[in-house]
C-alpha cells in the first residue's frame, strides 16, 4: 500500500470540496482549482476529510495512488494557503521591477526580458535583487518560477545569474595564470 496515498486530506474550514466522478473542484478563501483524475482511482469525502482509494495492486494503480492523494493535497493547500516561490537575482547591474502585471528583468542582454503571468499567478518584487511568485497552484507556481530562473541560470564560475532562494551553486576553479 502506498504510504502516501493512505494518509488521509484533512480539508480546512472554508474550503469547500465538489466530487463529480472523476472531477475535483476545490473552492476556498484563495481562489478555485478543478482537476480530472484517472477515473480507476477511487476519491471520496465523508466529514471534512479526503480518502484515495485504488481498486487492486497493478504497478500502474499503486503510482497513481500516491500521486493523486499528493496532487488533492496541494489543491486543498493552494486555495486555502497559496504557494510562494522567491527568486534571487545575482550580478552586478541584474535588477527586476514590476511594470503593470509584467516582470521587467535586466539581467545582462542588450535589451530588457520582459515576463508576463498567467491568469491566477501574481508576482511581486519587494526589492531589485528579489523576486517572489505566488498562485493557488503548486505546479503552475514551480513552471513560471522555472521560466524567469532560465532567462539567466546561476553559472559555476562567479556565481552570476537567477537562482531560487536558498539554492546552492557549486562554483568551479577557473583558469590559473603561469
Amino acid at each position: 500500500m502506498s504510504r502516501v496515498g493512505k494518509k488521509p486530506i484533512e480539508v480546512p474550514a472554508g474550503v469547500t470540496v465538489t466530487i463529480d466522478k472523476s472531477t475535483v473542484t476545490v473552492k476556498g478563501p484563495k481562489g478555485e482549482l478543478t482537476r480530472t483524475f484517472n477515473s480507476d482511482i477511487a476519491i471520496s469525502l465523508e466529514e471534512n476529510v479526503i480518502n484515495v482509494t485504488r481498486p487492486s495492486d497493478v504497478k500502474e494503480h499503486r503510482a497513481l495512488h500516491g500521486t493523486t492523494r499528493a496532487l488533492l493535497s496541494n489543491m486543498v493547500e493552494g486555495v486555502s494557503k497559496g504557494f510562494e516561490r522567491g527568486l534571487e537575482l545575482i550580478g552586478v547591474g541584474y535588477r527586476a521591477q514590476k511594470q503593470g502585471n509584467k516582470l521587467v528583468l535586466n539581467v545582462g542582454y542588450s535589451h530588457p526580458v520582459e515576463i508576463e503571468p498567467e491568469a491566477g499567478i501574481e508576482i511581486e518584487v519587494p526589492s531589485a535583487t528579489k523576486v517572489v511568485v505566488k498562485g493557488t497552484s503548486k505546479e503552475r507556481v514551480g513552471a513560471l518560477a522555472a521560466n524567469i530562473r532560465d532567462v539567466r541560470p546561476p553559472e559555476p564560475y562567479k556565481g552570476k545569474g537567477i537562482r531560487y532562494e536558498g539554492e546552492y551553486v557549486r562554483r568551479k576553479e577557473g583558469k590559473t595564470g603561469k
